[in-house]
């Protein structure tokens, strides 16, 4: 028989921690080994107890995430999921960079605590379904921010900078695009320089490949 789940809960609600023992303790592989309501009380019970997992309320006294972040720098083998009454995005994301394996609403339905739980254990993200597209616009949207950026700093070349890109794409030498330019090896350095400036990159290739992207 496999030892039960230790499990801390940390929330400045009474009611929400009974409910949590309920809903966990009723299927008997789990086990609340600390119960407490506010981030600094979390720390030191987690780092005491060193338990499988912690429930953490976003909006305790102290800060939820704060609590996140501190266990999961000193507890690297400890999940830390957040179960919370907020839906903010700012939130959400917040726990996540904190380090937090996974973000529960407070209106899950108990007897889906536990196996949200374990699947965190295993290493799964856990999201509930209404904020998981909170998270596919937010990718999609940094995707569109960085081609957007990549495109403007494409297009503030001026038009003999472009050029002397174009030929460096068709992997012509220095010489070789001074002679096609009719202009002097010197200037054509000059302005590969200007290039990777205005592209904030550090070499050929990198200048390269963000044009074939754009």
């Amino acid at each position: 028989m496999t030892d039960p789940v230790r499990v801390l809960v940390a929330d400045d609600h009474p009611s929400a921690r009974a409910g949590v023992r309920a809903a966990l303790e009723e299927h008997g592989d789990f086990v609340i080994c600390a119960e407490v309501g506010d981030t600094r009380s979390a720390v030191e019970a987690a780092l005491n107890e060193r338990p499988d997992i912690c429930l953490v309320d976003v909006h305790m006294p102290g800060g939820g995430i704060r609590a996140a972040e501190q266990i999961s720098d000193r507890l690297p083998d400890t999940t830390v999921m957040m179960l919370t009454v907020s839906d903010a995005d700012v939130d959400l994301f917040d726990s996540l960079r904190a380090g937090a394996a996974g973000y529960l609403l407070k209106d899950t339905r108990p007897d889906r605590l536990p196996v949200a739980l374990k699947a965190a254990l295993r290493g799964e993200g856990v999201l509930p379904r209404r904020l998981v597209g909170t998270m596919v616009e937010e990718f999609r949207e940094r995707g569109r921010r960085r081609v957007q950026l990549r495109d403007r700093r494409v297009a503030g070349l001026t038009s003999r900078e472009r050029q002397v890109l174009d030929l460096l794409a068709a992997d012509l030498t220095t010489a070789q695009i001074a002679e096609r330019l009719f202009i002097s090896p010197i200037t054509v350095r000059r302005h590969i320089a200007d290039i990777l400036k205005k592209l904030r990159v550090d070499d050929r290739a990198a200048a390269i490949k963000l044009l074939k992207r754009a």
